[in-house]
């Protein structure tokens, strides 16, 4: 049997449009016709490649997560001080989150927005927080070694504490027009380390 026809778009740059889109209107918001546009595919195109919306929104979120954890993972082993890392992590996320141009964490519009019997996009969900919570986890038993933190801090929970504070600051980023609020939650959790 002959082999079909070459794909004329790329399906990673595809993706990456899709993904921007749900990013920036939430699951519910965005139409297929709407995804078709800006992806710049037909309607078989987007079927064939990707499924229905569902299928799409879970593909998108999965390597949003993917590219994310691993964002996180290089910044907090760069080279400095593991706590400097965090510290540099933590501002980096303020300077995007406090920006008008902030469309939060897609992770969470997806967890505001993710029906609870929905298994699938459940364990997604879950698998990124605690791929955030394991790095940050790594970069702070890192400085617990180096002296950085009290040998009886909990790195566990901290690491959850963390990842608790991002996830809020990119929500809270998506909504608040203050870029105070979003600064003084980044103050707040570098207070933290100062008392650990």
């Amino acid at each position: 049997m002959p082999r079909g026809p070459d794909k004329q778009f790329d399906p990673q740059e595809a993706l990456e449009k899709a993904m921007h889109l749900f990013w920036a209107r939430g699951y519910a918001a965005t139409g297929m016709t709407e995804l078709q546009k800006q992806m710049g595919i037909g309607r078989k195109s987007l079927y064939d490649t990707f499924g229905n919306k569902r299928q799409l929104f879970i593909k998108a979120l999965q390597h949003y997560s993917e590219t994310a954890v691993r964002q996180v993972f290089s910044e907090l082993s760069k080279a400095g001080t593991p706590l400097e890392n965090v510290r540099r992590f933590m501002r980096l996320h303020l300077e995007y989150n406090a920006s008008p141009e902030s469309k939060g964490c897609l992770l969470g519009v997806g967890m505001a927005q993710c029906p609870t019997e929905d298994a699938e996009m459940a364990e997604i969900l879950r698998n990124h927080m605690r791929g955030i919570e394991e790095g940050l986890y790594r970069a702070f038993t890192r400085a617990q070694q180096a002296g950085e933190l009290a040998e009886s801090t909990n790195t566990r929970d901290l690491a959850r504490l963390y990842m608790a504070m991002l996830q809020g600051l990119a929500l809270a980023g998506r909504v608040e027009d203050d870029p105070d609020v979003p600064r003084s939650i980044v103050h707040a959790a570098l207070a933290v380390l100062e008392r650990a």
